[in-house]
């Protein structure tokens, strides 16, 4: 799903992805609407700009994950601005491109966000783990020790948390593959299993829970 408020943008998304082989469901040009739409449409991704008429794109995410839990949030937005993209990605935005990235590295992007990688233009993936590990240096309510299991927290298996250890350091499931010698499915399967159990929604609040309990040194 394409959601920008400039018809010849959205139009132009919406082609270039269908050209490259995705079944674009819907498209929108205003949040609420989006919202809407995608709930019935169920999307696998949204394409989504930061910038809309009625409401703004975080508010956009938080919505969508409210209607959709497992929808993958790609903003693709003119602004590279370090709040917005922390902004989105708190919000529950698996990834972040300003504009200007070309129509390849986009449609890869895209690509990747279907299977839960974190994307980021270059220079904010940076940053965004770097505001997890600063969130995250005091303790939260009730965290135990690193690494420590809390009272009713469900048990990962070691090759579950041997992964989860890779994805707080913003390892893409490619590498984390490539690393543990292990197939993509599998690592993306492993990933699944671990939020399932976790009752998390998706890979921006699995990163959240590992750096808190310090998996990710």
């Amino acid at each position: 799903m394409v959601v920008d408020d400039h018809p010849m943008w959205r139009e132009g998304v919406a082609r270039d992805l269908t050209e490259a082989g995705f079944l674009v469901v819907a498209t929108s040009g205003e949040g609420r609407q989006a919202i809407r739409v995608a709930a019935a449409a169920r999307p696998d991704v949204v394409v989504l700009d930061l910038q809309l008429p009625d409401i703004s794109g975080v508010e956009v995410v938080l919505g969508l994950h409210a209607a959709l839990p497992q929808v993958r949030v790609l903003m693709l937005s003119a602004s590279g601005e370090e709040q917005s993209v922390l902004d989105a990605v708190k919000a529950g935005a698996t990834g972040y491109l300003v504009k200007s990235t070309a129509p390849a590295e986009f449609l890869d992007a895209v690509r990747r966000t279907a299977v839960g990688d974190p994307v980021f233009t270059p220079g904010l993936a940076g940053l965004v783990l770097g505001e997890y590990r600063r969130l995250a240096t005091g303790p939260g309510p009730g965290a135990g020790p690193a690494g420590s299991a809390e009272p009713g927290t469900p048990r990962l298996t070691d090759r579950e948390t041997e992964v989860l250890r890779l994805v707080a350091k913003g390892m893409s499931y490619k590498q984390i593959a490539q690393r543990l010698g292990l197939s993509h499915r599998t690592v993306q399967n492993h990933v699944q299993n671990t939020l399932g159990k976790l009752q998390l929604h998706n890979r921006v609040e699995l990163t959240r829970y590992a750096i808190e309990r310090g998996l990710d040194g």
